[in-house]
Formats: structure tokens, sequence, C-alpha cells
């Protein structure tokens, strides 16, 4: 296991620009025969598979860190294979099972078709092999790359450094989570995600010390991702509503005003102060960070008007027609 970032086949394999994305995407789809049917924005379906994932892993008592490394797992696969040319719920299903091994809490194959033959019994069978045959697949296609080194570590290291509080941290997890749904991991490091993070909850989190307005029970299901016991993440936390309203603009306002809260008052926040002043020494690229806060406002604005049934139905779609065309 690569224990560094910098060394890890995540770095030299998984990371991609925003330019060589697009293309691979648009290389997959114009090789695929099958396009009868026009799907939704992938941030829909990403939004769509999470919240089908998070099903999964409330009925198995998953931990928070196996849903991320399993929609990682499905980011890496649909750069290689066509979404059209899968059954998306064998696929998540998969990457779950095959995500509760490597973080080590592993799920017997049986219960995990038990229990997604439970929730989607028109697209998962009985049979247990079909799990068995698709992780094959799965790691054959990510050339048996499964280490994932995710954004929640760097939050909990910095936590001391920059005297976050508890909310703060909340705050941030959660928004590390939902970033899932988002391009992001596949690129930007997770040290420039989880930077994004701790800024964003501070600076719209709502509250210091202890306590706290604007976002307050927005962590509430978010806990600790290396812990146990299943955690689902609500689709719109308050934090993204406070996000979402003040845009992009105050985050670059607070940067380029050395820390003073323009969400609550004109007197300088003397935590956002100590952010700043710390990424003023470091080498965390700035642009980097204001490009994944970017991302995430569009996320929630996407979150704030997507329909979840019509995608659903689309791709039930999407699968019918391409078994019956066999």
């Amino acid at each position: 296991m690569a224990a560094n970032f910098w060394v890890s086949t995540q770095r030299r394999h998984w990371m991609f620009t925003r330019e060589r994305l697009a293309e691979v995407r648009e290389n997959l789809k114009a090789n695929s025969p099958d396009h009868q049917i026009q799907l939704p924005d992938m941030r829909v379906i990403n939004i769509f598979l999470k919240t089908e994932l998070c099903r999964l892993a409330k009925l198995t008592h998953s931990r928070q860190q196996a849903i991320s490394t399993a929609q990682v797992y499905m980011k890496r696969f649909y750069t290689k294979v066509d979404f059209r040319q899968t059954n998306p719920y064998l696929v998540m299903v998969t990457a779950f099972y095959l995500a509760c091994k490597m973080e080590e809490c592993p799920q017997h194959i049986r219960v995990v078709t038990s229990e997604a033959r439970q929730l989607w019994p028109e697209f998962i069978t009985n049979d247990p092999g079909k799990i068995g045959e698709c992780e094959f697949y799965l790691i054959s296609e990510m050339h048996s790359q499964l280490i994932v080194h995710h954004p929640y570590r760097t939050v909990l290291e910095l936590t001391k450094v920059l005297d976050l509080t508890t909310e703060d941290v909340s705050h941030a997890t959660t928004l590390i989570s939902d970033q899932y749904q988002t391009d992001l991991p596949l690129l930007y490091p997770p040290h420039v995600i989880a930077v994004m993070a701790i800024l964003l909850a501070v600076l719209f989190g709502g509250g210091g010390g202890g306590g706290g307005g604007g976002g307050g029970g927005g962590g509430g299901t978010h806990r600790n991702p290396y812990g146990h016991g299943a955690i689902v993440a609500n689709n719109n936390p308050p934090i993204s509503t406070s996000l979402r309203e003040a845009g992009l603009g105050a985050t670059l306002s607070a940067l380029g005003s050395g820390g003073t809260n323009t969400t609550t008052a004109t007197r300088p926040d003397p935590r956002i102060q100590r952010i700043i002043a710390w990424l003023a020494e470091s080498e965390v690229d700035i642009k980097a960070v204001i490009e994944c806060t970017q991302e995430m406002i569009s996320l929630y604005e996407v979150m704030d008007g997507v329909n979840i049934q019509q995608c659903k139905e689309t791709i039930s779609r999407m699968i019918k027609t391409r078994n019956a065309d066999k």
C-alpha cells in the first residue's frame, strides 16, 4: 500500500486534467453503438448513484469511507467503459462490495447480493456469482490499482494545526463526502480538496467555538469516516445552501481580505485569518482550491433542482433497451 499520495498509483494513473477527462469520455461515447436514450448530465447520474449507494450502505451498516471508495471505483471504471454498455446497479453494488473489502469492513457476498436484490429486484439477480464476475471486471479495468487516498485524513491531520472545532470538522467531512458526486477526485489531489472543505466549512459553517448558527445540525449525520456504522449523507446539507447563496465571490473576498468574514460581519474572523496565513506559508495551489469551490457551488445548484425519479427511470429504460437488443 502506498502511504504517500505522491508516489501512489492514484496520482500516477488516475489523475486527469479537465481536458483529458472530457476527451476520454468523448472517445468512449463515440465508440459506443448505443445512443438510443439520452442520458442526464453525469453530475445528475452521480447524485442518483450516491443516493442508491447510501441505501445499500445503510442496510449493511458500512463505513462512510467505503461509500467514498466505491464512488471512486465507479468513476475510474467509467473512464474505461462506456456507461451505456453496463448495468450501473450491478457496477455500483460490485464497487461497494470491493470497497468494503479494501477499507477493512468486508461484507459477505451473499449478504450484499441479498440486500441489493431487495432494493433493486429488476436489475440484481439472486446469483452472487454475478457480483463475483463483475468484481474481476472492475479489478481488471482498474489494473488492480485499488488504493484510494481520501481527503478525510488530511482534515483530521489539520484539525490541531488550524485549531478547527468539532463543527468545522463535521462540515468539512460533509463537503468531502458530497464532492465524490463531482469529478474532483479525478482532477485534484486529496489535500487540495481537504483544504477547500476546511476553508468553506469555516466560512459558511456558521459556528466558531462550539456553537452555532448557520449550518448548525448539518453535520449531524456525518461522523468520522474511519469509524463504523452506516452514514448517509444529506443530499443538500445546510452548509450547501449558504455556499450556493454566497457564491464564489464570498470565498474570493475572504482570501483577498485576509480573513474578513463577509457573510457575517466586517470584523476579521481569527479562524479564517489563521487559515489564510497557513495557506500563504504552505505550497497549496490556491487556484486549484478556488476551482474546487466553484465545482461545489455548481454541484449544489444541480442538487437543488435534480429530479432523481426521472434519472432513475431513464437509467432503467437504458438497461432494459440494451437487454432487449441482445
